[in-house]
């Protein structure tokens, strides 16, 4: 298999998750300070940098590079059950 093709199932993948924790957010089944909200971003996000890495696309690896450590301490908070706040 090529490499722009698993670029893009791998992106699509990761697209995908992304747009369906949106959707369930919109939708209010998913609150977006829960841990499954986070993981799936994290995944999702971590999919869609690896995709852009494998294509050579660095403003989206860094895009989706911060999304995704953007997600990790989102997770890493929900589980800990510490909520910063923001001031």
């Amino acid at each position: 298999m090529s490499r722009v093709l698993n670029a893009t199932l791998v992106g699509s993948l990761g697209v995908a998750l992304l747009l369906g924790a949106f959707l369930l957010n919109m939708l209010k089944r998913l609150a977006a300070e829960s841990a499954p909200y986070a993981a799936i971003n994290l995944v999702g996000a971590s999919l869609a940098c690896y995709s852009s890495y494998l294509i050579g696309f660095m403003p989206f690896v860094v895009l989706e590079g911060a999304w995704a450590l953007a997600a990790l301490f989102a997770l890493a908070r929900s589980l800990t059950g510490t909520q910063g706040n923001a001031r």
